[in-house]
């Protein structure tokens, strides 16, 4: 294929787009939680782009006094996300949640992790295991606070993530909402910047925070610039790995190590699997407003 018929990416960066994609997700977010019949949200924060960003669109969208930042640090991380989390709340106005969950994650390896496998992989700091783990813990923490509430849980996951399956499952894929999950991570960058989050916070290595030093660029090996462009053209797009490469200059393992990333992960993003039991069961109800008791 050549150059000249290869589309451009259609991912939206410019000031333009990014207003309206500022109003679309803030109404989303508005008309989502009156639908719920709730009056709160929680929102893990852990200082990164993903949660400052959604904890602000979600202040443009329901006001400061109605959304809860949940801060779950972990000594395996550091504090510099945690203490960055701190500043982002107060400048939001939004009430802000502690909770240490280095205790909690030390007493699950000592009494679960340590009867499974080798002990030295699960007592490991920078095991997956582990750090799945961790991700579950801030979610159970989450939907906690939210149920003692009568709140809503916002994920902070974003497309690229989502396509990759660069996530827990039952952790930080764990949301009643998603108000960044049709951005790629490049465009969620722009709308950033758009809204005025700290230029430290936009630009500084994307994290997971689930071990000390990990980063994403590190565990997908290409950076999000290069990744959103590949699932672009291959997952919206429909494009082979081998006109991609071309268009793009790169090798065509490059593109399959990040296609594959989605292919290995089509089990995260659908409901768990069932069969049919040839009972004909179909869903026929039309949701509308929901009837309050006594109406």
């Amino acid at each position: 294929m050549t150059t000249a018929s290869f589309p451009s990416a259609e991912i939206r960066t410019d000031d333009e787009d990014m207003q309206i994609v500022h109003r679309q997700v803030t109404l989303f977010i508005e008309e989502y939680v009156a639908q719920a019949g709730v009056d709160d949200v929680i929102i893990p924060m852990s200082g990164g782009i993903d949660s400052t960003l959604t904890a602000s669109l979600a202040v443009d969208a329901l006001g400061s006094d109605r959304v809860t930042g949940l801060l779950l640090p972990c000594n395996l991380c550091g504090e510099t996300g945690t203490n960055e989390a701190r500043i982002i709340a107060e400048a939001l106005g939004i009430e802000r949640r502690e909770i240490n969950l280095q205790s909690l994650l030390k007493g699950f390896t000592e009494t679960v992790a340590s009867q499974f496998g080798d002990n030295e992989r699960v007592r490991d700091d920078t095991g997956r295991e582990l750090g799945n783990v961790l991700a579950r813990l801030r979610m159970t923490c989450a939907y906690y606070l939210a149920n003692a509430t009568s709140g809503l849980v916002v994920g902070t996951s974003n497309r690229s993530e989502l396509l990759l399956g660069y996530f827990t499952k039952y952790g930080d894929g764990g949301a009643d909402l998603l108000p960044l999950g049709d951005l790629y991570k490049t465009e969620v960058r722009a709308l950033a910047r758009y809204v005025g989050i700290p230029r430290r916070i936009v630009e500084k290595p994307s994290t997971a925070e689930l071990w000390a030093g990990q980063t994403d660029r590190k565990e997908l090996g290409a950076s999000y610039d290069r990744i959103d462009t590949v699932l672009h053209y291959s997952v919206d797009r429909g494009y082979r790995a081998e006109a991609i490469a071309h268009e793009l200059g790169v090798p065509v393992e490059t593109v399959w190590d990040i296609v594959n990333w989605y292919l290995d992960s089509y089990h995260k993003r659908q409901l768990p699997a069932m069969p049919d039991a040839g009972f004909d069961h179909g869903n026929r109800f039309t949701p509308g407003r929901r009837r309050e008791r006594g109406q």
